[in-house]
């Protein structure tokens, strides 16, 4: 008996020596031919976050588990406050594309551009679908507390990061009306231009929305016209109703979507969603840029040694980063935004050019570096090799170092000469295994 168990662990180990060199020759792969995986080791990567002394991350290839995806993936049972009246069970399945989507170790690295617009079109569809049966677009703030909990609860049960509502600034009040009027369906109908908005938005063109504005512009019509019903309520109700009127129509526009969720399926309403969330996320670099002293004082005018300099800038932009993934169109922003930056510090020469920073330094470095599409995207979970996500092939732009006398070239300039709106062909999947140093401080 002894020598069977003493066997069986000579060969358990085998498997694991043969799986940790898989994936020490990981790399990325084009989409039709998928060549391995990319490993983002701490030793390959020294730009990632520091591990929190008091963090206790998960073993890689725990002795108790068949795969060392199981910390991650292995679903729980969440604890649910049964006082929350949504239907979960309506998007059951877009729930767990939220929970890989913010993966624990991931989430703060994709938030801007994959979690957290996926997460608020997730909670958008929740109650639309639910209003179906309760026929209200939103919750009073009791329930909402109730409800975002058990939402964060089923979620982090299937391995999302527990902190998202701090990650995506999410608030009981998001589920709310906020200082809109209507959130009767009847009373909704009855106000807005139902059946032109459903024609706007029913579909978008994912690629043109952007531009041409045709959903955008009916939402925001729609929300105009919520948000003046409550002037019809001054005589009644007093100075309450004064809030400012922008404040009022925004908080109307979430309204809108939320019925627009409850007239589509839970899919196309994703697709709308993620869609008009993704026109205004790559319109502004999500990069918080620190102190650019160092850079200025080493590249600014009279500059003398160029090494000094490159190095310097070179160090500036690793620290950026450590701090999200960020689309092709974000990128070309953030170059912009800190080119202007140091400009107006000084800096005249085409540092970028001179010390060959490209598009994808501004980005989280998966071995190689990775700017996401600019188009809608989601990470893919395979139980054997990881979570997965595409990268964009168009990646090797050098920065374009902008003018001061000319602001930078919109994305809906049609004579652009940059891969503003990639092919799907140009994609790259990138196979990224979550290693043992990799923790979320």
């Amino acid at each position: 008996m002894r020598g069977g168990v003493s066997q069986s662990f000579k060969l358990y180990l085998l498997h694991v020596f043969l799986l940790l060199l898989y994936l020490q020759d990981s790399s990325c792969s084009s989409v039709n031919s998928l060549k391995g995986s990319l490993n983002m080791d701490r030793k390959e990567d020294t730009l990632l976050p520091e591990i929190s002394p008091t963090a206790s991350p998960q073993p890689f290839l725990p002795l108790l588990a068949p795969s060392p995806w199981a910390p991650f993936t292995n679903s729980t049972l969440p604890k649910l406050s049964g006082l929350c009246t949504l239907k979960f069970d309506a998007v059951e399945r877009m729930m767990g594309v939220t929970s890989i989507d913010c993966v624990a170790p991931f989430a703060q690295y994709l938030a801007n551009v994959m979690c957290c617009p996926q997460l608020e079109a997730t909670l958008v569809i929740l109650i639309g679908q639910s209003s179906k049966f309760t026929n209200m677009l939103a919750l009073n703030g009791t329930l909402a507390k109730h409800c975002l909990s058990d939402f964060q609860q089923i979620l982090v049960s299937q391995g999302a990061n527990d902190t998202l509502q701090h990650i995506c600034s999410l608030h009981p009040s998001n589920l709310t009306e906020g200082s809109c009027p209507v959130k009767d369906v009847h009373e909704f109908e009855t106000t807005v231009d139902s059946s032109s908005l459903l024609a706007a938005c029913g579909k978008i063109d994912l690629v043109n929305e952007c531009c041409e504005q045709t959903c955008q512009n009916a939402i925001s019509e729609a929300a105009k016209k919520l948000a003046l019903k409550a002037y019809d309520l001054l005589s009644t109700e007093g100075a309450e109703v004064l809030t400012d009127h922008s404040t009022r129509v925004n908080d109307c526009r979430s309204i809108v979507h939320r019925w627009l969720a409850s007239k589509l399926d839970p899919n196309g309403a994703k697709d709308v969603l993620r869609g008009l969330s993704n026109c205004k996320n790559n319109k502004v670099c999500p990069l918080v840029f620190p102190n650019t002293s160092h850079v200025t004082k080493a590249c600014g005018d009279g500059m003398n040694n160029q090494t000094a300099c490159c190095s310097t800038i070179e160090s500036y932009v690793s620290h950026l980063q450590r701090q999200s993934f960020v689309t092709n169109l974000q990128a070309l922003d953030c170059a912009a935004s800190l080119g202007l930056k140091l400009q107006k510090a000084n800096v005249s020469k085409n540092i970028y050019k001179l010390c060959h920073i490209s598009l994808k330094d501004f980005s989280v470095q998966v071995v190689s570096g990775c700017l996401l599409p600019s188009l809608p995207s989601d990470a893919v979970l395979d139980q054997s090799s990881g979570i997965s996500f595409v990268c964009d092939l168009n990646d090797n732009i050098p920065a374009p170092w902008p003018s001061l006398s000319h602001l930078p070239v919109s994305s809906c300039n049609k004579t652009m000469k940059i891969p503003a709106l990639p092919a799907a062909a140009s994609g790259q999947i990138c196979k990224t295994i979550l290693p043992v140093s990799f923790t979320v401080s």
